[in-house]
């Protein structure tokens, strides 16, 4: 087994590359940056690099954390010898992003000409301790200090446009930042979002709300960060070889209650459903469960991902909230998604996952018909073609690459297929820049 790294050591690191990269990123001169060019806000190491100090101590996860903020947020691998596979745990999002962001080739160092203005601010990591620990009931002083730093400091470069062409990454559902600022007593969450002072803000969160003013979601980050070409083709080929010995695939909790309910209704039909003639010709099992209740599968992708290899569809209930990291490495196995509500999804993803050919890669079933009314989702699947379904799994497949983040430092091969990292630069530019066209003088 390796060393696990001080948390020392981690910080060395982070702090060592990010000031590399600082001083060496130089304006580019190879790539057409007309409309790309990015300024990296110069932020206070109280806004980042010092909470990852502090990872020891953020609840729930205790003394846990530390280890995931390894290779700049991707986490340690699964084994020695992985060259793509890491224990990614999705609280490390923005710290994955940013240093993504060191090496996006349009950066400037010139405020005045920059198209876009990113803020390197960790605030999931930042709003652990509104959330969980003393500051609880104090969510709505959360991210004031953030803005008072822009106001003092080179104002100019927040006022020109009123913060309509600054971004900043969060690696929890935007729900978590949405209390009212005016809540007595508090309710869960802090009230970044609800501040009148980071309305023009876009924040790209893994779930945002359903009305998106300042959010869009991007895709939660998976386990896979391939460093070259060779490996990302190495995994589409397994992909796209793998027997898909089952008809349908749960990974996940819940359901285990009285209480009726999308998750239960899965179970309860998993655990009840016989193979029939007509499946057995095509599968060795109905369904399987993978069970992932009270995490134990968050940072052990080897549990969930090996058999949603051999899955036709994969199940994607909602839970607590409507969407799932699940949908992501379920794509990366391909392995047909199966929504049960559009939230959950449709209406989140539409950067990676265009709205408009969900029917080309995924399923519906409203879930109202399976609990309340016992549609058998084994009857629905069972029920389309077979030619259908072979084309429909070559383009979840297609869609593999849009929705992992690469590893950074990859091959210039690699780089040359935009990923999740790319596709959400790419959204954030033309979401600012119709913003500034819509209010030129705000």
């Amino acid at each position: 087994m390796a060393c696990k790294p001080t948390l020392l050591t981690i910080i060395i690191n982070i702090i060592t590359t990010l000031s590399f990269f600082l001083l060496i990123n130089p304006t580019s001169s190879t790539s057409d940056c007309t409309d790309r060019w990015i300024y990296l806000r110069n932020l206070p190491s109280r806004f980042n690099i010092d909470l990852l100090t502090n990872c020891s101590d953020y609840q729930p996860f205790v003394d846990t954390f530390c280890q995931f903020l390894t290779n700049h947020g991707i986490g340690p691998k699964t084994h020695n010898n992985s060259q793509s596979w890491y224990r990614t745990d999705p609280n490390t999002l923005e710290l994955m992003f940013h240093r993504r962001m060191l090496e996006y080739p349009c950066l400037t160092p010139d405020p005045d000409i920059a198209n876009a203005v990113y803020l390197p601010y960790y605030s999931g990591l930042d709003a652990l301790g509104y959330l969980y620990g003393l500051k609880a009931n104090s969510g709505f002083e959360f991210g004031l200090d953030l803005f008072q730093f822009l106001q003092e400091n080179e104002a100019r470069i927040w006022d020109r446009n009123m913060g309509h062409d600054h971004f900043l990454v969060m690696s929890r559902p935007a729900w978590d930042f949405s209390q009212p600022v005016d809540n007595d007593p508090p309710t869960w969450g802090t009230s970044f979002l609800e501040l009148p002072e980071f309305y023009n803000l876009t924040v790209l969160v893994p779930e945002g709300r359903f009305w998106p003013w300042q959010e869009q979601a991007i895709p939660y980050p998976t386990s896979f960060h391939p460093p070259s070409l060779g490996f990302f083709d190495s995994w589409i080929f397994r992909v796209k070889r793998s027997r898909r010995s089952a008809l349908m695939l749960f990974a996940g909790g819940g359901g285990v209650a009285s209480t009726s309910n999308i998750r239960k209704s899965i179970r309860d039909e998993c655990e009840n459903t016989n193979i029939s003639n007509a499946i057995s010709a095509l599968y060795d099992k109905v369904c399987e469960i993978v069970e992932c209740s009270n995490g134990i599968c968050e940072h052990d992708p080897i549990k969930y991902m090996k058999p949603m290899l051999k899955a036709s569809f994969c199940l994607q209930p909602p839970g607590d909230t409507p969407t799932r990291k699940s949908i992501f490495d379920a794509i990366l196995a391909g392995c047909i998604p199966v929504f049960f509500e559009d939230r959950s999804a449709k209406s989140q993803y539409g950067w990676h996952l265009p709205e408009d050919e969900y029917g080309e890669f995924s399923v519906f079933i409203q879930k109202e018909e399976v609990v309340f009314k016992r549609l058998h989702i084994v009857d629905v699947l069972m029920g389309i073609p077979r030619s259908k379904v072979r084309r429909m799994r070559e383009r979840v497949i297609e869609l593999i690459p849009r929705v992992m983040f690469r590893r950074h430092a990859s091959s210039m091969g690699l780089r040359a297929r935009k990923d999740a990292f790319d596709i959400a630069i790419d959204g954030t530019l033309q979401r600012i820049k119709s913003r500034i066209y819509q209010h030129p003088d705000q």
